[in-house]
């Protein structure tokens, strides 16, 4: 029997190696475990909780199916597709809305967070109320999986939650999904602030971003905080170094443990410059990629188009059963 993996990707900034190594990669591997089916979205209503230029959204958009396929996710083997495209996850939200409490609403991480930053009050409607979306992102579609990072369980679990709520009043409607997280289960880290996730809202020498030029890359590398002893080893007490050996580990396919032994007795000097060039390589051969399938419109559109449809028919359905049972037809 297969199983069906559901992942979303927002088109709010400009990608970085932290959006590749916690979802892209991930994504394109698992096309090629039997089985599968998967469905990978560019998340863009997610987007406009931030004030977005509608033609940089736009831009980032169709940027973001490009750098799918550079990164080696295929059409053929998965269904990519534009969430605003698909009606049916707007509407679904609204439903949702309706089996589940602002109290699970203002315990989600992302909320709390913005809220002791910027106060609770001042917070827009849609932050607060963007799980729900998520939710119904992946309910729509009967999703198994949910490939995440650790910090995005939570929504996960609400998205259980919800589901399960409305089987419980209407008899089993939706597929209760699990979180699968991602291979090392750990986030990539900003390259200067180790205890936060890379974030291209921080400053331009926190990330690195797809785009980069090799020297910025290398320099970026060059400049990344270390721990205070000069061992290069992963360790709980060692954030940046892990992060780091991280990284090398996602961009080599070799594992951390035979990345410490081979740079054991070296200073963090040679192995920082050794990962600028590695990662500053990878890119530069990929920006290269990346500018001929972005250049082909048609082929971008065909994706979007062919992707797209597979997408409303799952979802036109699963929304009519549930509106059916809710008297709304």
């Amino acid at each position: 029997m297969s199983k069906r993996v559901v992942s979303g990707i927002k088109p709010s900034g400009e990608l970085t190696i932290g959006n590749y190594l916690g979802a892209m990669k991930g994504w394109a591997a698992n096309q090629h475990k039997d089985g599968y089916e998967n469905f990978f979205f560019i998340a863009n209503l997610h987007a406009i909780t931030v004030k977005q230029d509608p033609e940089l959204l736009r831009k980032r958009t169709m940027d973001i199916v490009a750098w799918l396929l550079t990164s080696g996710v295929d059409p053929n083997r998965s269904v990519i597709f534009i969430q605003s495209m698909i009606p049916a996850h707007s509407e679904i939200c609204w439903i949702l809305n309706n089996y589940v409490t602002m109290g699970e609403l203002g315990k989600m991480t992302q909320f709390k967070d913005k809220s002791q930053k910027t106060g609770r009050e001042g917070q827009i409607a849609g932050l607060f109320d963007y799980p729900v979306l998520m939710a119904g992102d992946v309910l729509l579609y009967d999703a198994d999986e949910i490939p995440v990072g650790v910090d995005q369980v939570q929504h996960v679990e609400l998205a259980r939650t919800i589901a399960q709520r409305f089987n419980n009043s209407h008899g089993e409607t939706f597929k209760i999904p699990k979180a699968t997280l991602t291979e090392n289960s750990s986030r990539i880290m900003s390259l200067n602030e180790p205890e936060k996730k890379m974030s291209k809202s921080e400053s331009q020498d926190s990330y690195v971003a797809m785009d980069d030029k090799p020297e910025a890359i290398i320099k970026k590398f060059k400049r990344a905080v270390t721990d205070s002893d000069n061992t290069i080893k992963k360790a709980t007490d060692k954030p940046a170094i892990s992060n780091l050996l991280a990284i090398y580990s996602g961009f080599t396919d070799r594992s951390i443990e035979e990345i410490e032994k081979e740079y054991e007795g070296a200073g963090y000097g040679k192995f920082k410059n050794d990962l600028g060039e590695i990662v500053a390589g990878v890119l530069d051969s990929w920006q290269k990629r990346f500018s001929e399938i972005r250049e082909d419109n048609d082929r971008i559109q065909n994706v979007i188009s062919e992707g797209n449809s597979k997408a409303e028919t799952l979802a036109k359905e699963k929304l009519g059963i549930v509106k059916d049972k809710l008297g709304l037809h």
